[in-house]
Formats: structure tokens, C-alpha cells, sequence
């Protein structure tokens, strides 16, 4: 992929636990890591019934610059967007000029 293609910004987040000051609980947060270049391309959209609720869940996929430590756990933003990152795919020609991160957006609170 040229880099021209990545013309999106995003925000990569991890997961961190954070603690209350005033209660003591523990919660879970997110944690902003780096804002990106990306390349956002929509694969597909299936929408389904769960709990009695109508969804809609988009598989996308996000192509970015290679990074080592992006995994499944951390999420990406784009404007009010929230992408959760099923797996960490390397290029195929040298595994380290991308990262291609197959993403869903509209469930789970992403």
C-alpha cells in the first residue's frame, strides 16, 4: 500500500484499569497511544437480533504504518467511531511496512 492511501487520522487506544480516588473501585478505561494515518475501507454490513434488540455490527478493515506493539486488545477511533480490532495482520512482501487490523464497528461499544 502507498502511503498516500493513509489519509485518515485515528487514535489508537489500549485498555487500562483505572481507580477511583474517592471510592477505591477499580474500572475498566481507555487510554489514548498514538494518533495514526490510517486507510479505513467498509468490507460488510450484517445486521442481526440480540436480546431482543435490533444491531447492526460493519466489518471493516484498517491498514495502518507498521507498529510492534498494536494487538487485539487495543481499539481505534475515528471521530465518534469505535473500531474493535479482531486480529494484527503483517504485509505480506516484508511484515513490517503494515499493519492491516481487520476491525467491527456497532457492537460491543465499538
Amino acid at each position: 500500500m502507498q502511503a498516500g492511501k493513509l489519509n485518515k487520522r485515528v487514535m489508537l487506544q489500549r485498555p487500562v484499569k483505572v481507580q477511583s480516588p474517592v471510592t477505591g473501585a477499580v474500572t475498566d478505561s481507555w487510554e489514548d497511544v498514538k494518533k495514526l494515518w490510517a486507510n479505513i475501507t467498509d468490507l460488510s454490513a450484517r445486521d442481526f437480533i440480540a436480546a431482543q434488540a435490533g444491531q447492526s455490527e460493519v466489518t471493516t478493515r484498517i491498514t495502518i504504518r507498521w507498529r510492534d506493539d498494536v494487538t487485539d486488545k487495543h481499539r481505534i477511533l475515528h471521530g465518534p467511531k469505535i473500531y474493535n480490532i479482531a486480529g494484527v495482520l503483517e504485509d505480506d512482501k516484508s511484515g513490517k511496512e503494515f499493519l492491516t487490523l481487520p476491525c467491527s464497528r456497532g457492537v460491543n461499544n465499538g
